[in-house]
């Protein structure tokens, strides 16, 4: 450090000193703010959206909002990346690019791009692992002609093969890149050590895959789940009944919606013990602590919420406050028992340590995690984590759109319409008890697996001390795609 500058750090702390007067001190010792009363938060009762269900099973959610002149709107179709052939792993993401990129007859993708940025609308396709989506969001006085706009891409989709082959060179850029990034690689690879390597949640694309797709696949992939059970979401500054008469219109004639087979997954968790990754070009490592979760049906997930509280998330976790505040041994921690809608989520604890400090930096962590059946949960604890999940209520549902969405996703998955009032009744009724139940029942050190992406040099040869089994290692290499027969000949 230049002398010239810590100089003047001295002598700025020494004034700064200066100025706390003793009845400064006692201020800062009282801890006013401390004495400050919390405010009762209003009882949660979201507006619902108006349901319709048609008689062929398409659902549609309205929610009617004129506190901004916007109309929005969503539909969604079941069949996502879970439901692709492996083979032809990425079809679902090139299908949702190559969808709004091409356009329709009427209209090609780019200029639909041009009308719709003339009047501030947009029109977008986006997927995940059990859905494609089509959004659109216009100013009212334009919500008749986007809407128009918005199913005709939905009905009449003219996929390009210079559009298809753009999605193709992204999606090889992603391919050729994913190892680029530490913690995306740790948990990619730990979602497989929970699922599978070629479970339909974790298999990837890969420049063999991607090339092998067609025009004629992504025409398959439309006719396909078009006819699936689709929902639709819109919300906004509309008249309700015109709204309802115009979707009526475009999707009562359709026929009958075909419901997805149902889906017969295999889940048995990680092996336990400690997988490393080499990643030579980086001084710190990625740590990922995995196991098995549950799904939202459980009548456990509110108390495993306020656990998850506890465990890992925010600052007054037993993780951050361990293992980072007072160990010294992570820039980042936390995690906890996950739980997703249709299929168990993760448990997965994240941490991210110096190369030095790997192995105290897993011992630490493994330590907190054990100590949710060892350590009793304070009341303490109870109150600050309930507390929390209840005020994140206020942001998490404080707009009519928000719930809108939630009420819909809750729909999709087949939940019933008042799980989020029952979901806030059961945190509020969560005991110390039912914390020390639900630890033992579902916290199980000796099933979880550990993941370390680091260099090799540097952490490799410690992490024997944790006795947690012969060290797996995992090629993450990606695979040349095959080469064409012409070039063969040529070699």
């Amino acid at each position: 450090m230049n002398i010239k500058h810590y100089s003047s750090i001295v002598l700025a702390s020494a004034i700064f000193a200066a100025l706390l007067t003793p009845a400064t001190l006692t201020a800062q010792q009282n801890k006013p703010w401390e004495k400050i009363p919390a405010v009762k938060l209003h009882d949660f009762k979201p507006q619902q959206p108006r349901q319709i269900v048609l008689k062929n099973g398409i659902v549609i959610f309205l929610q009617e909002d004129h506190e901004l002149p916007f109309v929005y709107g969503r539909v969604s179709i079941p069949g996502g990346e879970r439901d692709e052939d492996l083979a032809k792993a990425g079809l679902v993401s090139l299908y949702s690019g190559t969808w709004r990129t091409s356009g329709t007859a009427k209209l090609s993708g780019d200029a639909m791009d041009d009308l719709l940025e003339s009047k501030a609308a947009s029109i977008e396709t986006f997927y995940s692992d059990d859905a494609v989506s089509l959004s659109w969001r216009s100013l009212k006085e334009d919500s008749d002609e986007v809407l128009t706009l918005a199913l005709d891409l939905l009905f009449h989709p003219k996929f390009s093969v210079e559009k298809l082959k753009l999605a193709q060179q992204q999606e090889a850029t992603n391919v050729v890149r994913r190892n680029d990034n530490a913690g995306g690689i740790a948990y990619r690879e730990s979602e497989k050590l929970v699922y599978g390597a070629n479970s339909p949640y974790t298999h990837q694309p890969e420049l063999a895959t991607i090339g092998a797709i067609t025009i004629d696949d992504l025409n398959a992939w439309h006719d396909l789940s078009i006819h699936n059970k689709l929902f639709l979401v819109i919300g906004g500054d509309f008249d309700p009944a015109a709204m309802e008469a115009k979707l009526r219109l475009a999707f009562e004639s359709l026929p009958p919606v075909k419901a997805l087979p149902v889906r017969h997954d295999v889940f048995a968790g990680p092996k336990p013990g400690i997988t490393f990754i080499d990643k030579k070009d980086v001084n710190q490592s990625t740590i990922e602590i995995v196991g098995l979760g549950t799904d939202r049906h459980n009548p456990d997930v509110p108390t495993l919420a306020v656990m998850n509280e506890i465990l890992g998330s925010g600052f007054s976790s037993r993780l951050f406050q361990k293992v980072r505040t007072e160990l010294g041994l992570a820039y980042g921690v936390g995690g906890g028992y996950g739980y997703t809608y249709d299929h168990p989520g993760e448990f997965s604890v994240y941490v991210g340590t110096k190369s030095a400090t790997t192995v105290q930096a897993i011992q630490a962590t493994l330590g907190e995690i054990a100590g949710l059946t060892t350590k009793p949960f304070t009341q303490v604890e109870l109150d600050q984590a309930r507390n929390s999940i209840l005020n994140s209520f206020l942001f998490q549902y404080d707009t009519k759109r928000k719930v809108l969405n939630e009420q819909a996703r809750f729909a999709y998955y087949g939940y019933p319409a008042d799980y989020l009032e029952t979901y806030e009744a059961g945190i509020k009724k969560v005991t110390l008890a039912d914390l020390d139940r639900v630890a033992r029942k579902y916290i199980h050190p000796d099933k979880l697996a550990v993941l370390v992406v680091g260099n090799g040099a540097e952490i490799k040869p410690g992490l024997e001390e944790l006795k947690l089994g012969p060290i797996q290692s995992v090629d993450i290499t990606i695979p040349k795609p095959p080469q064409p027969a012409s070039d063969q000949n040529k070699q």
